[in-house]
């Protein structure tokens, strides 16, 4: 299971970086919550994101493949995220989008071997997703599919999920579980909730970006569940 959190990990970056080369900004096709929008910085971080998903699937190069990959992440989370934080701190967007990529920068540091800080930058976004579906839990409540019941209790159930596998993977305490519970329950989404609203809205590159945005946080955290079996 967890080689899988790198294929689905490598396959996000990929559609990812190919929106960035192929995709029409005016009708927004399947693509990242960051996209780019100079020119020059476009075309690199496509290459870097293609590469580095080729060398994640492939097992080929696979340290500095994720090192490029979460370098190119974490320097927009700095550069553009950072500011726009700064400058707002109440607004929710950037810190769900900063927070999506800071948390895939974390992946990618521990498939590069920078395991402890990996960690680290992928549970702290989990904390402000947390937060966020207690803030906004009606809001939230309305992703949730018609045929579940308890749209509502889900909101806050998944919130305090968030945090309590943000505070299993910082400490070190059933670290492996709560990173794999927390992998399956972005797959699950990725299942029940983004495919039929992509395929419901095809042309909604909203919904795509949602779908791979969850493929990855999977893949994300199948990732870190994996460190936990070969270190404390």
């Amino acid at each position: 299971m967890f080689k899988l959190g790198h294929f689905f990990f490598a396959v996000a970056m990929a559609v990812f970086g190919i929106h960035l080369i192929y995709g029409n900004f005016e009708k927004p096709a399947p693509g990242p919550p960051w996209t780019p929008q100079h020119l020059p910085w476009i075309y690199v971080t496509a290459i870097v994101l293609i590469a580095g998903a080729v060398g994640i699937a492939a097992n080929k190069k696979t340290r500095w493949a994720a090192l490029l990959v979460g370098a190119v992440l974490l320097l927009r989370v700095l550069f553009f995220y950072g500011p726009k934080l700064v400058a707002n701190p109440h607004d929710p967007g950037p810190w769900t989008s900063g927070s999506e990529l800071l948390a895939m920068c974390g992946a990618a540091l521990v498939l590069a071997g920078i395991t402890r800080l990996g960690r680290l930058l992928f549970a702290l976004p989990l904390i402000v997703f947390g937060v966020q579906h207690f803030m906004y839990a009606r809001f939230v409540a309305t992703f949730v599919p018609p045929w579940i019941p308890g749209r509502l209790f889900w909101a806050y159930f998944v919130g305090a999920a968030f945090i309590a596998a943000a505070v299993a993977i910082m400490i070190e305490k059933n670290a492996r579980l709560a990173a794999t519970l927390l992998g399956l329950m972005f797959l699950s989404w990725v299942l029940i909730l983004h495919l039929p609203r992509v395929a419901a809205a095809p042309h909604d590159g909203k919904e795509w970006t949602s779908a791979f945005v969850a493929l990855a946080m999977s893949g994300g955290a199948f990732i870190i569940a994996e460190t936990f079996g070969r270190t404390k």
